[in-house]
């Protein structure tokens, strides 16, 4: 009576699925259908970490092979009394055997007399062996509900070995081992469990197919890296992460997603790949920005006004110029190294402050002038930046005795500056001026006595008009024009807002330079925060998150651990309480912040060729110690070890391949 009140306490528990097992193997034992047994051996040695258990040959053909990272379950010789549970080993390797040495003598010896045949005793005597495992954890009933399992990475007591059974899972019992920890909300089919790379089946046995699932709720506010060289699936698993909080969303539209697209695979189509794109699969969700459109493709104009974000578009042309073969030259490396005030910083100045911004300001507006970017007067002029408040005009403010001086021949200058060629022409005196009269006492400030340039104004105007024979400036410039819009709209603003109402934007920086690529990203990265922070001090945050998904993210984030201040240093430390998630992939994890590292609670690891790497992946997340040469040696696309918030050890998986016409239903 006592046994039937034990198994209905927990007939609704899903580990009656290892009562189930056990049963099972016991009939399969007295009718002798060996062949149907899961049961593949004893305990040799036990302990907290690890086991030792001693197989043979006939068990392991029976359940398909026990290849190297499968899972085994421990259990109890007598489940009677107990509430169901199991311990859950990985096997790492082989092991030795009290009578290894006398096997390999046995060995020996019949090779030596090139026996043609072994005997049946001996066979029986030499298919014994023994596999090395380590212990993962515990399942059992959790002690508040009856109904429900829980996981330890620790198990609560061993006792002599003799007391236990080693079996391979079942189905039923390897999909609670996967998914049986999952957060029940949102879960969605991410691929099927692979636990060897090699597809030949052992004794044409195939292997058991059990889906893996994971739970959106895993990458909500999360940190999750993408880890492996190139070409072996991990944008192909980002693709299915999106789909994934896109179709797990549809209703309340609770996350908006941003990707810095820096190939375009995931806003256009590549059909000589095959690879379809999350833009052509989920039209009704998806945003493009493109700096080159493409006609296949809808999309909105990614574009700069480079006149009126003077001071980040100059770090734009900063890292062009350092990467151009021209860029050591002296005069380049001077303007490059000098700053541009912001006009927002300069509107908010006093009036009587605004003279020397005001005037790094238009001489910035020449250069670019010069260099032939596009402009829009109207637009300028309503900006109010000039020298005189009472005019409205492109008046730099010099002198009137220093604007003599400067034009030639007598020629008097115009009583005002209308437009921008006009404030070219007038600069392009001064600085010749300038640079024939460097002590003249036209260059000081009637009213402090100070020179009316700077060093940054100086090393502004010699890059406009560098003196010199084959002294180029400001068409240097000329290839971002393509990065330049006129009449660039407040896309920032746009993206937020479409981000706040769940859609999925997607930045197309295919055809941009690197700097470009960065700029975009660290601009966007930071107004993201900056609207996540300020929902959060304004208690609007709701149950609203931001995904952020970043591509060869080591030449984004910063290699120096002790940069704790930059953007994505915060997401790291402060994104879960702002809502913001963040997906990011590169080809090692050693050139990631080990700070952002650590802070990651989702990973998805593909092939590393270098010990290095995999060894740095194992120290800062130990669930990932003892898969090293697994790591190392597979190689098979789309081929991933998964640890999810939700998954207490690390699960091999084949990722299923994003296609755009087939979607499968949120589960």
């Amino acid at each position: 009576m006592n046994l039937f009140f034990d198994q209905t306490r927990y007939s609704s528990n899903p580990l009656t699925t290892i009562q189930d097992m056990v049963e099972k193997d016991k009939n399969f034992e007295t009718s002798e259908q060996f062949d149907k047994m899961r049961f593949v051996g004893y305990v040799l040695e036990i302990g907290y970490e690890s086991v030792t258990i001693i197989t043979a040959d006939s068990y392991k053909q029976s359940v398909g092979g026990v290849p190297r990272g499968s899972f085994l379950v421990v259990v109890p010789d007598d489940l009677n009394g107990f509430p169901p549970h199991f311990s859950l080993l990985r096997v790492t390797s082989t092991a030795p055997t009290p009578l290894s040495k006398e096997v390999q003598q046995t060995y020996f010896e019949l090779h030596k007399r090139s026996m043609p045949e072994i005997d049946r005793f001996t066979a029986s005597e030499l298919q014994w062996g023994a596999l090395q495992t380590t212990v993962l954890g515990m399942f059992y009933p959790n002690p508040d509900n009856q109904d429900l399992i829980e996981f330890s990475g620790d198990v609560n007591n061993v006792v002599s070995g003799h007391r236990y059974k080693v079996y391979s899972p079942t189905k039923d019992l390897l999909d609670l081992i996967i998914n049986g920890t999952l957060n029940p909300k949102n879960q969605w089919p991410l691929g099927k469990l692979r636990l060897t790379e090699s597809r030949l089946p052992f004794q044409n046995i195939p292997s058991i197919d059990v889906a893996v699932k994971v739970s959106t709720e895993d990458f909500k506010g999360f940190r999750t890296a993408m880890f492996g060289k190139t070409r072996l699936g991990k944008s192909n698993v980002v693709k299915l992460i999106v789909e994934s909080l896109i179709r797990t969303t549809e209703i309340d539209k609770s996350v908006g997603q941003l990707i810095f697209d820096i190939n375009g695979e995931y806003a256009n189509d590549n059909p000589q790949d095959g690879n379809a794109s999350i833009r052509s699969a989920y039209e009704d969700r998806c945003q493009v920005y493109a700096l080159t459109p493409r006609a296949s493709t809808p999309s909105e104009p990614l574009r700069l006004n480079f006149y009126e974000q003077p001071e980040s578009c100059m770090s734009v042309i900063q890292d062009f110029l350092n990467g151009s073969p021209l860029g050591q030259s002296g005069y380049i490396r001077s303007f490059s190294s000098s700053s541009i005030p912001s006009i927002q910083n300069t509107l908010a100045l006093p009036q009587n402050d605004r003279v020397r911004n005001i005037r790094k300001i238009q001489i910035f507006w020449a250069i670019l002038n010069k260099a032939g970017f596009p402009k829009d007067e109207s637009a300028l002029r309503r900006l109010s930046l000039f020298a005189n408040p009472n005019t409205n005009n492109f008046n730099p403010g010099f002198s009137a005795r220093l604007r003599t001086a400067a034009y030639p021949n007598g020629e008097t200058p115009p009583a005002s500056i209308n437009n921008l060629d006009q404030l070219q022409r007038e600069l392009e005196l001064i600085e010749e001026f300038r640079q024939s009269n460097p002590r003249s006492n036209l260059l000081q400030s009637t009213g402090s006595g100070n020179a009316i340039f700077d060093s940054d104004d100086i090393s502004l105007l010699q890059f406009f008009n560098p003196s010199g024979g084959g002294r180029t400036g400001p068409s240097l410039l000329r290839p971002l024009i393509d990065y330049h819009q006129a009449n660039a709209g407040d896309f920032v603003g746009n993206i937020l807002r479409e981000l706040d109402t769940g859609t999925t934007v997607i930045l197309d920086l295919g055809n941009a330079s690197e700097s470009i690529r960065r700029y975009f990203a660290d601009m966007l990265s930071r107004a993201v925060f900056s609207h996540q922070e300020n929902k959060f001090t304004n208690n609007r945050l709701g149950k609203h998150f931001i995904q952020l998904y970043f591509e060869e993210a080591h030449n984004l984030f910063p290699k120096d651990d002790k940069n704790v201040t930059d953007v994505y240093s915060r997401f790291a430390k402060e994104g879960a309480k702002f809502h913001i998630g963040m997906v990011y992939s590169t080809q090692s994890p050693t050139t990631v912040n080990k700070d952002l590292l650590a802070q990651t609670e989702n990973f998805f690891v593909a092939h590393l060729s270098s010990q290095d790497e995999t060894n740095a992946l194992a120290k800062l997340q130990i669930a990932y110690d003892g898969l090293q040469k697994d790591i190392l040696s597979s190689k098979t696309k789309g081929y991933l070890r998964m640890l999810t918030f939700s998954n207490r050890f690390v699960i091999p998986i084949q990722a299923k391949l994003f296609t755009a016409n087939t979607k499968e239903n949120a589960i």
